[in-house]
């Protein structure tokens, strides 16, 4: 391979590194009205008055909308396919506010400063309900927090919303409790994983206009075009055709932007108004009134015999989706998806328990999406059972760990396509020097000791999401790219112009891309679960075969000889004997303005039956201070199989940034609420994530498989790399000082006051 596997930088990297690209608020046209929101300063109360009367007499207010000016229909804002497994629990605007921060009003004005002056115009009596604040206090609390009775799922994901549940899960091969009994050794410990903010460089926004023939047309920060128009078409009771989706350049999402945050506030103002509407969130409102990561209790138990094969896995759940239930079920089913086939010699294993609603701001996608509480809690169990069984932590897993060409029990008899995950651990070893270090080498009063911990994810969703690609041959001889993925900063427009460059074997700068508009782009899920390397990648390599072939096919009849006897180089089609030749530019003229009369173009479209998995082993190296309990990162590695590596020099900025973010995780990051439901880390001075001064050394690897279901070999990479930080972390912090943190972040007050109880 010639581009594929070679580390070319991002094609629109200097445009991004001088302040070139558009985003969405650089789009917005003069004369645009600036929406603002009244929320809710209740977690849970009921509207009882409202009035707007005094708002809607300010000049310049265009319109004031509540509960009683927008469509009575609920939906869902989670970005799935259709049929969504999210329940369907939304309104525009409810007369129920269910969380502070919770949307009341709708103001259009002429400009913020009218805006806001109108808002706080508005006089809104509440009755106050007594608010669900506990996660585990939830079932059967005597509030409920959707009471409402046209409620529904797609799907029977187990709601009970009397009891203030909104999904149950149960997944159990073998007979769980028989084989605990049988194990010589058995850990049980309950873990808890906190809520945690995206944090991504542009906040939400949305901006829309009706373009000349009154189509609602939607300019999103979203990683989910399409999803976007159905969630629209269905809020808003008007057909899917009239609306048009464009995502222009997006900075960052992880996420977040899967779900549908802003957009249909601005659509019904355009609606209402005829006139073109723009919504941006603030720093604070996006900490408030968006969705985080799901926080979660996960009891363990894992029995083993005395050879150290791990014989029983049992995870015991509870997940706290808020106000909310989009992707509730989802996330909840991978924590299960993603840990039980890790370790196959098992005889039984088991995941079950409830996701619930509280009064606190919604759960959502978040960058691991359920496999990162659930590798936190099992990794770090299993890193207790090594030691009961005085056991190498990384010999019991090479021991358990499944392999290429194996099954297990929660993999539904699926033999595993791709794995390097051992040598991924032996590589990890050696780059950590664990052999040296494990578990610990004292210094006076500071402690430095290692821990590990490995994971798997997904490579888009089985049998669900489906991408299409086209890549057109253009009149001149270049190409055009036509996908509906995003790029949300990761570099897949990048990828996925090196996978067509390759198979058409001609340069990248020969390809335009044009990327997630629903009028012209094919359509694409969008950009999560791990799909876009994988499932969109796949179908560019379809496109671009298909598109070689008919150049092939057509370069042979305007040489007037057999397709068997030509050969494409990427520039030239020629006769094998070299006697006629037709330059590529020459075919597109011929083909396109010519007697040809077609414009060549190459479709394709891949869905995968499966859903391949990446590796990550994860080693980390800590010193901590037994005096203080203060704890310093001083080297991470990761060792990564993604299949074949696409882009080494994209490949490793992801896993970088994917450590990172799993550091925040661990170390600082935490979500937390007041009494009465009111968000207290609500900016960046009380919600810490790591900075470049926080980091120590982070060192990343590959040891590369080959997916065969994939493009090149290629797996995917975007999810997996945020899961193992966490739990290595906690096992080198125990390692250093015998204090085992269940409960993340690990801090110094946690690990001092875990000392002094050791005492």
């Amino acid at each position: 391979m010639k581009i594929v596997g070679t580390g070319i930088g991002k094609i629109d990297g200097m445009s991004i590194s001088t302040g070139k690209p558009v985003y969405t608020d650089d789009l917005v046209m003069p004369n645009t009205l600036v929406v603002k929101l009244l929320r809710s300063p209740h977690a849970f109360a009921k509207i009882t008055v409202i009035d707007v009367t005094k708002a809607e007499k300010i000049p310049g207010v265009e319109c004031v909308l509540t509960y009683k000016d927008v469509p009575n229909v609920r939906f869902t804002v989670a970005g799935q396919s259709y049929p969504e497994p999210s329940p369907y629990d939304r309104l525009i605007l409810d007369q129920i506010v269910r969380y502070v921060g919770d949307e009341v009003a709708i103001i259009a004005a002429v400009d913020e400063k009218t805006a806001v002056k109108a808002m706080k115009l508005i006089k809104v009596e509440y009755e106050v309900f007594e608010p669900v604040l506990d996660f585990e206090t939830a079932q059967g609390h005597a509030s409920i927090v959707h009471p409402e009775d046209d409620l529904h799922c797609n799907f029977d994901i187990g709601t009970s919303k009397e009891k203030n549940i909104v999904s149950s899960q149960k997944v159990e091969f073998g007979d769980i409790e028989e084989e605990l009994q049988k194990c010589d050794v058995v850990v049980e410990e309950t873990y808890y994983t906190q809520a945690q903010a995206h944090c991504m460089m542009e906040t939400y926004r949305a901006f829309n206009y009706l373009d000349h023939m009154g189509r609602l047309v939607v300019v999103s920060s979203t990683q989910i075009p399409f999803h976007v128009r159905r969630k629209l078409a269905r809020a808003l009771e008007m057909p899917a055709s009239k609306i048009r989706v464009i995502k222009p350049r997006i900075g960052g999402g992880f996420g977040g932007k899967q779900t549908v945050v802003v957009e249909i506030f601005t659509a019904i103002v355009t609606l209402k108004t005829g006139k073109p509407a723009k919504l941006i969130y603030d720093r604070e409102e996006t900490f408030t009134c968006t969705n985080s990561r799901h926080a979660m209790r996960l009891t363990v138990r894992v029995g083993a015999d005395t050879e150290g094969y791990i014989r029983a896995v049992d995870i015991q759940g509870l997940s706290d989706t808020g106000a909310y239930g989009e992707h509730a079920s989802t996330v909840f089913m991978v924590v299960g998806q993603k840990t039980l086939p890790l370790y196959n010699k098992t005889k039984a294993v088991r995941f079950i328990g409830n996701v619930v609603y509280t009064n606190k701001m919604p759960g959502g996608a978040f960058r691991g999406y359920g496999a990162t509480q659930g590798t936190f809690a099992l990794e770090a169990a299993v890193n207790q059972l090594a030691e009961q069984l005085n056991m190498d932590p990384a010999e019991l897993r090479l021991k358990n760990l499944i392999k290429q060409g194996e099954t297990s029990l929660a993999y539904d008899g699926k033999l595993l396509g791709s794995s390097t995950l051992h040598r991924c651990i032996e590589t990890g070893k050696e780059l950590i020097g664990w052999d040296e270090k494990y578990p610990k080498v004292v210094n006076g009063r500071k402690v430095r000791a290692v821990g590990m911990a490995v994971t798997m994810q997904g490579s888009g969703i089985a049998g669900i999401d489906t991408a299409s690609a086209e890549v057109r041959l253009n009149d001149d001889g270049n190409y055009t790219l036509l996908i509906g993925s995003t790029d949300m900063g990761t570099g897949s427009d990048t990828i996925l112009t090196q996978m067509a460059a390759e198979i058409l074997e001609t340069t990248m700068d020969n390809i335009i891309v044009n990327a997630a508009d629903t009028d012209v782009s094919p359509y694409d899920p969008g950009s999560y679960a791990s799909s876009t390397t994988y499932v969109t990648g796949m179908a560019v390599v379809k496109a671009a075969e298909e598109l070689k072939q008919k150049i092939v096919e057509h370069g042979a009849k305007l040489l007037e000889v057999l397709p068997e006897d030509i050969e494409f180089d990427g520039q030239v089609v020629s006769t094998l004997t070299g006697e006629k030749e037709l330059s590529l530019a020459k075919l597109a003229e011929l083909m396109v303005l010519g007697a040809g009369n077609l414009q060549l173009v190459g479709h394709g479209t891949y869905g995968s039956p499966v859903s391949p998995p990446p590796f990550i082993a994860g080693f980390a190296e800590v010193e901590v201070d037994t005096e203080t309990g203060k704890i310093e990162l001083i080297d991470y590695v990761a060792v990564v199989d993604c299949g074949t590596v696409v882009n080494p020099n994209l490949a490793r900025i992801q896993v970088e940034g994917g450590i990172v973010q799993g550091i925040g995780l661990a170390l600082y990051e935490d979500v937390r609420f007041g009494e009465k439901g009111q968000l207290q880390t609500n900016n960046f001075m009380q919600y810490k994530i790591p900075c470049r001064k926080d980091i120590g050394v982070v060192r990343v690897a590959f040891e590369e498989s080959f997916e065969p279901t994939g493009p090149f070999g290629a797996k995917s990479l975007g999810e997996v790399v945020v899961n193992t930080p966490a739990p290595a972390i906690v096992h080198a912090v125990y390692n250093a000082v015998g204090v085992r943190i269940n409960s993340l972040p690990i801090t110094s007050e946690k690990v001092f006051m875990g000392m002094e109880k050791n005492k």
